[in-house]
């Protein structure tokens, strides 16, 4: 079934024209682009560029009408493009696209529990390539891990974490009970669960364990349970083995309930894979946030945005990207070009990535349907595009 042809736009900030698409890919004459896939409320848009980066064509939305939560950007081979389609009354789709996001079909099913597993799929909040060529990953709400061995044709849970002892122990967080980070290192396999914590196989996804020490939740009277914490997302790079970034659940360091405050908890690093956790959080403005990147070129940078934990919007309205140069050690405000007040928008887990280019390019959703570039790692930042619906996620890669 094809679910989606739609209009393009060619995007110069300030400027918006209709183009015709494969004229206008044609006309790059360079063969890297930069590729976006913005899933948002009403359905997937996918930007492209040249190198550059200097205009943008948009193209869509796929899927219209209908929650992308999860997008995967898949290189290997012939680029794929996938998505998450999750359509409360018709049940959940995996959407494929092997034209760079000219079309989408869906694939032959998507991911389901056995009929006497007693749980039901509600949404579908990851997408990771797997070990070979056609393997996928998918992580799903409630939290469950799923794989494929055909691209997204068929699916099978994987029983290691879907039915470990905890699984049916876990609770949902404010946005649901989501297996939203899947990380794969060699034959350690890192899974982000909210609220479940980290899990880590060392056998490839046969087995899991919960490895949380020094993760912090600050909604349980243990302020250091065995499992049980509101990870918010899980961040590593190829370059440094075993170390590992975390987005916790922050915004607890004046709590007054049983336990007492529980300062710094958000944001976490682990040079054990994963093993145990420390604080990094120290000069941020505030531990609470959602997403957390890592540089492609240097594993000591990395990025966060801070948000305001009782509101979950930029404190005192001033929209900011946080970046450490020294793996956590200290922490820089990136805010040249965002505005400087009046702006309470919140930027979700999945909604921030980096591209790989020599001189890297952040880019960020908002829930108020702005999509941010910034231009040398973040120094330079500028709205690509200011009207989309509100966006869940945003993945980016040159091909």
């Amino acid at each position: 079934m094809i679910v989606g042809e739609a209009s393009e736009v060619f995007i110069n900030p300030g400027v918006v024209h209709q183009y015709d698409y494969a004229s206008l890919l044609r006309g790059f004459n360079m063969p890297d682009r930069v590729i976006i896939t913005i899933g948002t409320k009403k359905g997937l848009f996918v930007a492209q560029a040249p190198k550059s980066r200097r205009s943008f064509a948009l193209n869509g939305p796929a899927g219209a009408g209908v929650a992308v939560y999860a997008t995967l950007i898949d290189k290997r081979g012939t680029p794929r493009l996938y998505a998450s389609s999750c359509n409360p009354f018709f049940g959940m789709k995996v959407l494929r696209s092997t034209d760079l996001g000219k079309k989408f079909n869906e694939t032959k099913s998507a991911p389901t529990f056995p009929k006497d597993d007693g749980r039901a799929l509600a949404n579908i909040w990851s997408l990771e390539p797997g070990y070979d060529k056609k393997d996928l990953f998918c992580g799903v709400e409630p939290a469950s891990l799923f794989r494929s061995s055909d691209g997204g044709d068929s699916w099978e849970m994987v029983p290691g974490i879907s039915n470990h002892e905890h699984a049916r122990k876990w609770q949902p967080g404010n946005g649901g009970l989501c297996m939203h980070t899947i990380l794969r290192d060699g034959n350690r396999l890192h899974l982000g669960i909210s609220t479940g914590g980290h899990y880590l196989s060392e056998d490839g996804g046969q087995t899991f364990t919960a490895a949380n020490q020094g993760v912090g939740a600050g909604f349980t009277p243990d302020p250091y349970p065995e499992f049980g914490q509101c990870v918010h997302k899980i961040a590593s790079h190829p370059a440094a083995p075993g170390r590992l970034y975390m987005q916790n659940h922050g915004g607890w360091a004046e709590w007054s309930g049983p336990g007492g405050p529980r300062p710094d908890i958000g944001v976490l690093r682990s040079d054990d894979h994963g093993k145990t956790w420390r604080s990094i959080a120290k000069g941020l403005p505030s531990d609470f946030g959602f997403p957390i990147v890592v540089h492609p070129h240097d594993p000591d940078t990395v990025y966060v945005v801070p948000l305001a934990g009782m509101t979950r919007t930029c404190p005192n309205g001033a929209p900011a990207v946080w970046r450490s140069e020294n793996g956590g050690g200290s922490w820089k405000r990136l805010a040249r070009g965002m505005p400087k007040k009046d702006s309470y928008f919140t930027v979700l887990r999945d909604a921030m990535d980096i591209d790989d280019l020599r001189s890297p390019a952040l880019y960020f959703g908002t829930t108020t349907g702005q999509l941010w570039i910034g231009r040398e790692g973040g120094e330079e930042w500028s709205c690509l595009f200011d009207s989309l619906p509100p966006i869940h996620c945003v993945k980016v890669a040159v091909v």
